[in-house]
């Protein structure tokens, strides 16, 4: 049983080993990107009736206005690509998510270490589809813990406990 985006696949192909076999990879739900595209459409209404209303009268104003408006707008492009270039992926040995533009970092946990699995799912998350999950291990505190706002998490948390705890599984 396994969740393999093809595409995610190409991408991150690069940072599994030989010997593994990928079980799950898959990027965040799109629900990540939502409170950077409402800021931006609040942020173009707001610069776009304070242009209308305020007009040549105070024009400092307006071209302050309209820079924010560049900034949400370069903000929502940014997290957009974020969000496009974050993988989260489950081996038969190793959980990893990747993530960051211009500093590539992956984040890995063996499977081995770990002890304990938390799934999480608000309100929200079940009407829209996305949970959280919160890894656990024996050891101190680990570069990844949580990985929150996952899509179809209910099937990845099966296909997860089945690798982690079930036949063949570390625990």
């Amino acid at each position: 049983m396994t969740v393999v985006s093809p595409q995610g696949l190409a991408q991150v192909n690069r940072y599994l080993l030989d010997s593994e076999e990928p079980v799950i990879v898959t990027r965040r739900h799109w629900i990540e990107v939502v409170e950077p595209l409402a800021s931006a459409a609040v942020g173009v209404a707001l610069a776009t009736w304070v242009a209308d209303a305020v007009g040549d009268s105070l024009p400092l104003l307006v071209d302050v206005v309209l820079l924010g408006m560049v900034a949400v707008l370069a903000r929502l492009v940014w997290r957009v690509f974020e969000y496009r270039r974050e993988w989260f992926i489950v081996t038969d040995k190793r959980l990893l998510l990747t993530h960051g533009l211009l500093t590539r970092k992956v984040a890995i946990m063996p499977l081995r270490r770990v002890t304990d699995l938390s799934y999480n799912v608000t309100v929200p998350g079940r009407v829209l589809g996305y949970g959280e999950f919160v890894f656990e291990s024996a050891g101190q505190e680990q570069a990844l813990s949580t990985v929150s706002h996952l899509g179809r998490s209910h099937e990845l948390f099966q296909v997860l406990s089945h690798e982690l705890f079930g036949k063949g599984g570390a625990a």
